[in-house]
């Protein structure tokens, strides 16, 4: 049994514990916040806290807080013999205070309200002790089969990854959905496009699927699409990303 306690309230804090609450090996002894609202949320088989003086003995603490407060928030975990981890994509192990330190950061995104599957959620964690690895593989085991041993520099490239293939993506989507709302159209009209384009990418390189006016260097067609644009931003991002585009295919142009 691997007791755990976790410090954070967000999101990932929620997600994270009704994971390891249906997790035959973990015990979540404790949830750690300053906000007393969302501690409120949490399940009242959990012990909770917002006094970070008060934080219970476990064999792993989880840092589930923003990356500017995990050095702070691990001070208080600074005589624990524990080992003491963060959640983060994009920050060092060394963000740590004590010495018995790791990652464990779940790839994925996280949403209030919206229910993910951790079986095969990739989970990356580190550690310098090689009892705690085997630790927070356990750990990472008891709730995901995509366990994955992986150092800092290569989580934070990760990460800059994850940003480009997620959050540049969702924010694209918006783009659209604002371009259907301008003409009156359903963005579900959308949704089919989407999926079919995320799942094309399960059996083929991005590079391989791509289409489109400037896979195919269809200039005319992209000058229309310009003058539709009302919104600088969007005719800057149009013009960069098509350019992208049609450098990364010009050998077969």
């Amino acid at each position: 049994m691997v007791n755990i306690v976790i410090l954070g309230t967000g999101n990932l804090a929620k997600h994270l514990y009704s994971a390891f609450s249906k997790a035959d090996n973990v015990d979540v002894v404790q949830i750690v916040g300053r906000n007393r609202e969302e501690l409120q949320q949490f399940s009242e088989k959990v012990h909770t806290s917002n006094d970070f003086n008060a934080i219970l003995d476990a064999d792993v603490y989880l840092i589930v807080v923003k990356d500017d407060a995990i050095a702070e928030v691990s001070n208080y975990l600074a005589n624990k013999k524990a080992v003491v981890v963060h959640t983060s994509g994009a920050t060092d192990l060394n963000a740590i205070k004590p010495e018995n330190s790791g990652v464990f950061y779940p790839l994925q995104t996280f949403t209030k309200g919206k229910t993910v599957d951790f079986s095969s959620i990739p989970i990356c964690i580190e550690a310098e002790e090689k009892e705690s690895l085997e630790t927070l593989r356990k750990l990472a085991g008891s709730i995901s089969q995509n366990v994955h041993h992986i150092d800092s520099e290569q989580r934070k490239k990760l990460h800059l990854a994850a940003v480009f293939v997620n959050n540049f993506t969702n924010y694209l989507y918006g783009v659209g959905e604002e371009l259907c709302s301008e003409e009156g159209l359903s963005f579900d009209l959308l949704k089919p496009l989407i999926l079919e384009t995320a799942e094309k990418v399960r059996t083929m390189s991005p590079k391989e699927a791509q289409t489109g006016p400037a896979r195919r260097n269809d200039i005319k067609s992209m000058e229309s699409h310009q003058e539709l644009l009302n919104n600088e931003e969007h005719i800057t991002l149009y013009k960069l990303l098509s350019q992208a585009i049609k450098q990364a295919h010009e050998e077969e142009l």
